[in-house]
């Protein structure tokens, strides 16, 4: 007879009383391997596993290192490794691709995309695909197909085993800046693939494309910017679909295989933060959308930021849920956003399950400008991160970095979401890297809860005009009309990320730097449509100061520009300008709309050594959820901790420190009955140390 404390009579005692109620369970199946990036192509980053657990985690032990030896100042890893048949496949800092024996670490083989060339410009790259015996990767503007086996090129996919992104696209390929930072998601003969383009004009559009796994041939587009005749085309100016950019899908897709249903969440449309070109609500921009797998179709889609001058992507894949509704489980998806926000919809309707409201916003003074009167916010769950700052949300760390900061926050504009940019500066809360980002959210079937990690810092948006420029400019000109919304009027930038440009020749030769301004690097857009003397004008004013003149091509031209780059708003002395928790991590629950638990992640070590502990810290990286019980995560940029804490609690666990941050989302596999934990450990995020090391886990073998 059954104890009557046990789980297993309490289960029977709601069968007998509530015959018609679900109760929710672990998968019978499925979700035991990591073949996918995000765990599967629900992109929910659970795993069944369960030899690893709330009793046992504290006896984890690194398992296998394996150093790429690609680590250089300023790299990241940011990738997910999938593991196919007890091999894990990978990215390296210098976008090389690794194939190692998942159980020991072991280098099998290893692909070089730039065929020996020196790599000294940051690359970002999240995973690969895997499809019937070939890996995918995107490098540059390059879609590589590799054999599993060898990672040696297929020749018969593309020209040699590679296609060009930029092409089909319905411009001038050779103009174009086109990568793709995520992998692709598989949908039977299909590789349904976003891409990263500029976030400033000139821009590729972010069409999400379709293209033959055998052969590379472009099956369907879904014009993310539509053409006259499409449906959202009046939703922006009669010719934009020939000059405006972005709305692309960056961070990844979701597929429901059954339904043959794909879900990809979009970008803002370029210029990020001023839109007067592009006169309209812009869809697809910032929105969800739902497309037949196999054609492209569009089935429905939600718009979450009309016209968007904020930079309000979508951070992260959507996730493919389910949320119990009138005592039914109903298939869902949950996209989370950088202003930490949760939408919830039936995954075949569209159909909002929770309230949504559209508020009126206010209007812009930017001359040109004319935003939305409206913008939708869920009314549940509630958002997982602070929505405005108030003086009383003002840093108290020191009496003096209290005093700086309140006077420079009196000179600016906070008005919560949706305040218009300005030409004083506007407070961006959370800041333009979130709220939640790419890491994405882990959801646990058992228990229909949300898992989201989030950054909780504020940043500063000023704009200013941008230089004129005639058909004939100089080198100076130039720079400032394209590059000095990142790298400043001074050359100075905003360091790490937008990296300062004095000295330049002190570190890399003329012909690096002419090839960098012609084809960017990392999140660098190429200037190579300005033409080869533009681009040599460019580099003389940078690396000597000479302003040589040059005729440069015409172009879409935004009158506005950032005009401190990306700037967070911080102390005198570096910290947030905010207090505390700098980086939080959630639990959701989506039957009911509630935050069940919310805990600081991370600290910031220097100031931990003096008692000024639990502050959170900035995150990048992703948790995964367990049926043993646990919520992995690394992320935290500065203590480059890796964690687990009971995922019904948030009790800490377990931890230990990695070799560099572990900025990337962690898999889980199991290799002959032994269930492993991998993650990537590259650091280099805002200045911090880089790293190259993949490091998996594992409980000691008997």
């Amino acid at each position: 007879m059954l104890p009557k404390s046990s789980p297993a009579w309490i289960l029977c005692l709601l069968a007998t009383v509530l015959p018609a109620a679900v109760v929710r369970t672990a998968p019978a199946s499925g979700y035991r391997d990591w073949r996918v990036y995000g765990g599967g192509p629900e992109s929910i980053r659970y795993s069944a596993l369960r030899q690893i657990h709330r009793g046992n985690v504290h006896k984890l032990r690194v398992a296998w290192t394996y150093d790429t030896g690609d680590a250089f100042e300023g790299s990241e890893m940011q990738c997910n490794p999938i593991v196919v048949d007890g091999v894990l496949y990978a990215t390296t800092p210098k976008l090389r691709v690794i194939a190692l024996d998942a159980a020991t670490g072991k280098l099998l083989w290893r692909f070089d995309p730039h065929g020996g060339a020196p790599v000294r410009t940051r690359f970002r790259n999240r995973g690969v695909t895997y499809a019937n015996g070939r890996i995918y990767v995107a490098v540059r503007q390059w879609l590589y197909a590799l054999d599993a086996k060898t990672g040696k090129p297929v020749p018969s996919f593309g020209r040699n085993g590679r296609i060009d992104l930029r092409e089909g696209l319905g411009r001038d390929p050779y103009t174009l800046s086109v990568s793709a930072t995520t992998p692709g998601i598989v949908y039977r003969d299909l590789l349904i693939l976003g891409s990263i383009v500029p976030e400033d004009l000139p821009s590729a559009p972010g069409h999400i494309r379709a293209y033959d796994l055998k052969t590379g041939k472009l099956r369907w587009i879904f014009r993310t910017i539509p053409h006259p005749g499409e449906f959202g085309y009046e939703t922006w100016p009669p010719e934009a679909w020939k000059y405006s950019g972005g709305a692309n899908c960056w961070a990844g897709m979701s597929l429901d295989e059954k339904r043959g249903l794909v879900f990809a969440g979009t970008g803002s449309a370029a210029f990020d933060f001023y839109g007067g070109d592009r006169i309209g609500d812009n869809l697809f921009a910032n929105t969800l959308l739902c497309l037949r797998a196999d054609t492209g179709e569009r089935v429905w889609h939600f718009q979450a930021v009309r016209h968007d001058v904020w930079d309000r992507d979508f951070p992260a894949p959507p996730s493919l849920v389910t949320v119990l509704r009138d005592g039914r489980l109903v298939d869902a998806v949950a996209q989370i956003t950088k202003s930490g926000h949760v939408f919830v919809f039936e995954r075949e309707t569209g159909r909002p399950l929770f309230p949504i409201e559209y508020r009126k916003v206010p209007p812009s003074d930017i001359p040109g400008e004319r935003l939305a009167e409206t913008q939708p916010l869920p009314l549940r769950p509630p958002p997982f991160a602070r929505q405005e700052l108030t003086e009383d949300l003002l840093t108290d760390r020191t009496p003096e970095a209290r005093a700086a900061v309140l006077e420079r926050f009196r000179k600016l504009r906070s008005g919560g979401q949706f305040t218009p940019p300005s030409f004083e500066g506007t407070i961006i809360f959370p800041g333009l890297d979130g709220g939640a980002e790419w890491g994405g959210a882990a959801f646990d079937p058992e228990t229909g809860w949300l898992y989201v990690n989030s950054n909780e810092m504020a940043w500063i948006l000023r704009l200013a005009e941008r230089p004129k420029l005639d058909s004939t400019a100089s080198g100076k000109q130039l720079y400032r009309q394209h590059c000095a919304s990142c790298h400043r009027m001074d050359l100075r930038g905003n360091p790490p990320e937008f990296p300062s440009l004095l000295n330049l020749d002190r570190k890399y030769d003329h012909d690096e730097i002419l090839r960098w301004i012609r084809e960017g690097g990392g999140r660098m857009p190429g200037f190579g449509h300005l033409g080869r003397g533009a681009v040599r004008a460019i580099a003389a004013y940078v690396v000597t100061g000479k302003d040589v003149a040059a005729e440069a091509a015409a172009g879409p031209r935004v009158p506005y520009m950032l005009a401190e780059g990306y700037l967070k708003f911080l102390d005198p002395d570096g910290y947030p300008a905010v207090k505390p928790p700098w980086g939080t991590l959630n639990a959701i629950d989506l039957d009911t709309g509630e935050i069940v638990w919310s805990i600081p992640l991370g600290e910031i070590p220097e100031l931990a050594a003096k008692g000024y502990r639990n502050t959170g810290s900035e995150n990048y990286g992703g948790p995964v959820v367990t049926a043993g019980g646990l919520l992995f995560i690394g992320a935290t940029n500065h203590d480059r901790k890796f964690r687990a804490f009971d995922k019904h609690t948030g009790e800490l666990l377990w931890e230990t420190t990695l070799p560099a941050a572990g900025n990337a989302t962690p898999a889980v596999y199991e290799v002959n009955g032994r269930q492993f934990v991998v993650i990537a450990a590259g650091g280099g995020k805002w200045g911090l140390p880089s790293g190259g090391t993949y490091v998996a886990f594992a409980l000691p073998e008997e």
